[in-house]
């Protein structure tokens, strides 16, 4: 069985190594200049793991002088020829580069560590290994990654004053708020990671649980999990961070079914560094995608600049853009923030008028899409999963319409939903929706997002707050906005017992409504 596998992860990786290093020459074949060195190597890890890793430094290189350097980890299943294409452009702008498989994954030794603390003490190493035996500059080391990558980015920033400036792409800052979020496992991103775990890697006995814990919905180790994620989350060391002082961009995609768009937006307004945040349309890591291929990608033109001003001084006029930088779902170029509160500003409410009660265990046919492939689609063809909401079966969904809107609505940020819910069961879980609805009655889904509860006294009503994943989708002239609450959905696990009924109530002493963040035209 070992034997088999370690076979298919090297003829993998081969594979992989073989498409990414065609892709480098297609991106880099039109400029006619020296290419810069590559060599593999080994880099002892902490406790004495082995990290399969490769230097990429620029072809004047001759020990003469020294060079930026920048730290690439992988992302989660990936070997280390991943950021081969970016790796030669930032080696021929004058960067020594070391890209390193992280413990667990492909030819690295060692199990999956989820950017546990052998993980964060690895990077400390790698740059160690680095400032010996390249040309690297001790005073200007930069780190950067897409999800995995950009995970323990933020967290070895966090613990080493020697990393200046950070990119994290598609990443996470809060794991729990990632694939725990309302208290609801996001079962169809945790399946993926998972399973590419088991395929490309060597799951630690720990992680094992923490997924098998996480399937069953074992709520007495909930709180365990809960601190798993804690120890693992850029964001409980965001003083550390501050105080460190490096210099954080965040990029993220709307459409991101594993680490949602919310969290790295809560997380960037509590940075104290020089920050900026970019959000785009796409899923988990798909803005990142064609550069990774050598192929023009704003994300990665942002990381060159970002790393040159901050590691080489380069005044390239990146810290005078406005820091919050947004591309609508729907058309359009970026718009500029100097916040990201200043995004959500304007709020528009949807009343939740009356009493409404649906029956749970029944998937309405209002749902959030598949993992990857809904907001794939809607990144390159503007194609978001759809309901037809007339159609929608009211004893399973809950739905609430504004009226039509005369001029278009550019729905920003993170809208709200309040309202009282009243349970005949201890346990629940209910998912909301907010679709733009044209004059047909078809909605195309603007944003979701689930919420669970344990331990409810059946028959009293109860508070619901529930931020929806943030979003940025432009609502036509002469379309309506619709709250559809139901109770399954294939992207979440749900905790409605057998017969369980939900009733939405709007008390005049506190009505139910739907917040949605617009911006002012």
């Amino acid at each position: 069985m070992g034997r088999g596998r370690t076979s298919m992860r090297t003829s993998a990786v081969g594979a992989v190594c073989a498409a990414l290093i065609a892709g480098t020459v297609v991106g880099l074949a039109p400029a006619a200049q020296a290419a810069p060195s590559v060599r593999f190597v080994d880099i002892t890890g902490d406790g004495g793991t082995v990290l399969k890793a490769n230097v990429v430094a620029p072809a004047d290189a001759d020990g003469s002088h020294r060079y930026p350097l920048v730290v690439l980890p992988t992302s989660w299943g990936l070997p280390q020829v991943e950021y081969l294409a970016q790796a030669q452009k930032l080696a021929d702008s004058g960067y020594v580069v070391l890209t390193y498989n992280v413990r667990g994954f492909w030819q690295s030794g060692g199990q999956i560590e989820v950017a546990g603390p052998p993980d964060i003490a690895d990077a400390s190493k790698v740059i160690d290994w680095a400032l010996a035996n390249t040309p690297a500059d001790p005073q200007h080391i930069g780190m950067a990654g897409v999800s995995y990558g950009a995970g323990i980015s933020l967290l070895a920033a966090a613990h080493d004053k020697r990393i200046k400036a950070v990119a994290a792409l598609s990443g996470w800052a809060d794991l729990i708020a990632s694939i725990y979020s309302g208290r609801t496992q996001h079962v169809q991103a945790a399946a993926v990671l998972d399973g590419a775990g088991t395929l490309t890697g060597r799951e630690s006995p720990e992680l094992r649980e923490i997924f098998d814990n996480l399937y069953s919905s074992n709520l007495d180790k909930e709180q365990e999990m809960i601190d798993w994620g804690k120890k693992r989350s850029a964001a409980t060391y965001i003083d550390q961070l501050n105080r460190n002082g490096a210099a954080v961009l965040l990029a993220n995609a709307w459409g991101d079914t594993v680490f949602p768009a919310n969290q790295y937006a809560d997380f960037y307004e509590k940075l104290t560094v020089p920050k900026r945040l970019e959000l785009r349309p796409g899923d988990h890591a798909t803005a990142e995608m064609t550069g990774l291929f050598g192929l023009p990608n704003d994300v990665w033109t942002d990381t060159g600049r970002w790393l040159d001003h901050y590691l080489k001084g380069a005044d390239n006029g990146i810290d005078r853009e406005q820091p919050v930088q947004l591309k609508s779902r729907s058309a359009g170029g970026y718009e500029g923030y100097p916040d990201w509160k200043s995004v959500g500003a304007t709020r528009r409410k949807v009343e939740l008028a009356g009493s409404t009660t649906i029956h749970a265990n029944i998937d309405s046919g209002a749902d959030g899409g598949i993992v990857f492939l809904s907001s794939i689609l809607d990144q390159v063809a503007q194609l978001p999963p759809v309901a037809s909401i007339p159609l929608l079966p009211r004893r399973w969904a809950a739905v609430w319409q504004s009226e039509r809107y005369g001029t278009a609505q550019q729905v920003r940020g993170t809208a709200s939903l309040h309202t009282t819910l009243t349970p005949t069961k201890e346990s629940g879980t209910l998912v909301a929706y907010l679709y733009d609805v044209g004059p047909l009655g078809f909605g195309k889904l603007v944003t979701n997002a689930p919420y669970t509860w344990h331990g409810r006294t059946p028959g009293e009503p109860f508070d619901v707050d529930l931020d929806l994943f943030s979003t940025a989708y432009d609502v036509p002239a002469g379309h309506r906005l619709a709250l559809v609450v139901d109770t399954v959905d294939p992207l979440y696990i749900e905790h409605n017992p057998s017969g369980a009924q939900l009733t939405f109530s709007s008390p005049s002493d506190d009505p139910s409504y739907v917040s949605v963040p617009v911006r002012e035209q």
